[in-house]
């Protein structure tokens, strides 16, 4: 049975289970799920450390303008479904929201605990990774000393070994474990409550972005973006459940591959865009923004929402690549440009998270399309799709 199948199962069996299952047997799938939980949180900037640095060091001489075209691709993307987001917004939602909703209306739910917890910081924080990756990459690539790079082709091989043997094949019971806890604590419940009249907009504008970023990146390869776009579903099945970008690499990785992508852009591609491109998460935020300046009756307009856009894509740039981490990294922005006050704040992390993992899996679809993209600029007479 591929991962795709899997994990699709994993979700519904959560989902299933979650609603009887006694509180001692899902702890200790909460457990599991913390304990691999803080591993992905070590593994991370390992991965991206292993991977970007060989993919640049490869790559050569054309390595800085490898980087500076790929965050270009990233921003555009990320800005443009921003102000896309914006306009769909203004356009439906006024017709669906109701006007004075209560902050107070929104609970959390209690949630159980773990049995235990072991806590594994990071050897380094994925910033920190990306921008060593970048250093020893570019150098790596300037000299001529063999020593040096065929330790980092090592480090590439036992990364490549961690995600095969260890983070793929748990995934499944990990995701299966983050539904199993959703579905039994009903923490999403009060928010989908609220946004019930809003989250099949909001889903509907991760579509149509997604089809519109093939679209651009099948129309200028020559490529069915249909086909390219079935393509990357398992990643966008894997993000759906572990909602985080950096945790889906492995898998987005494979898929990109499949694609006809080359070994070396995908795999500096996709590590970097799993940081920096979060075109479903701006997406999300800025409907979500919008949606509550309008239930609560504060005052916005376009050249606001342009700067908070604006904004908002370079912030992305700090999200670390775990569950709500883009939230997190937008925080002082919704209150320095949008007026958010606290409360305010804290009722958009609850939207968020509970809404999350659609925008993670857009991001990580996404990340498909700049690769292609990519691509063909590096690599302008590859074939195309008959």
């Amino acid at each position: 049975m591929g991962l795709l199948p899997r994990i699709v199962i994993a979700i519904l069996l959560g989902i299933a289970v979650g609603n009887f299952l006694p509180s001692a047997i899902v702890r200790i799938f909460l457990t599991f799920n913390s304990l691999f939980s803080e591993f992905l949180n070590f593994s991370i900037p390992l991965i991206i450390l292993g991977l970007v640095t060989v993919a640049i060091s490869d790559i050569g001489k054309a390595a800085g303008k490898l980087l500076l075209t790929t965050v270009f691709l990233a921003y555009g993307f990320t800005v443009f479904s921003g102000f896309f987001s914006y306009f769909m917004g203004e356009m439906i939602f006024p017709r669906l929201i109701t006007l004075g909703i209560s902050l107070e209306s929104i609970q959390q739910a209690e949630a159980l605990n773990p049995y235990f917890k072991i806590t594994i910081p990071p050897v380094m924080d994925v910033i920190s990774a990306l921008i060593l990756a970048f250093i020893l990459g570019l150098g790596l690539s300037a000299i001529s000393g063999k020593t040096l790079k065929n330790v980092a082709h090592d480090f590439q091989e036992i990364v490549f070994k961690v995600i095969q043997k260890v983070i793929v094949p748990l995934l499944p019971l990990y995701i299966f474990g983050i539904f199993l806890e959703m579905t039994y604590s009903g923490q999403v419940l009060p928010i989908l409550k609220l946004f019930i009249n809003i989250i099949w907009v909001i889903f509907l504008i991760h579509i149509l972005v997604l089809l519109l970023q093939y679209t651009i990146a099948g129309s200028i390869t020559g490529r069915n973006p249909f086909r390219l776009l079935s393509t990357m579903l398992p990643a966008y099945f894997t993000a759906l459940g572990t909602q985080s970008s950096a945790a889906t690499i492995p898998v987005t990785l494979a898929q990109t591959k499949k694609m006809g992508v080359s070994e070396r852009i995908a795999g500096f591609v996709v590590p970097l865009c799993a940081t920096i491109h979060l075109s479903g998460s701006t997406l999300k935020i800025v409907a979500c923004a919008l949606a509550l300046m309008m239930m609560q009756g504060m005052l916005y307009n376009f050249s606001l929402f342009a700067g908070f856009i604006l904004m908002l894509g370079i912030a992305m740039v700090a999200a670390p690549g775990v569950p709500g981490g883009a939230i997190m990294a937008a925080l002082g922005i919704l209150h320095s440009i949008l007026g958010f006050d606290e409360p305010t704040q804290a009722l958009m992390i609850a939207l968020y998270i509970g809404m999350d993992s659609f925008g993670t899996a857009c991001n990580v679809t996404g990340d498909g399309a700049i690769a292609i993209l990519v691509e063909k600029i590096y690599h302008p007479r590859k074939t195309a799709d008959k």
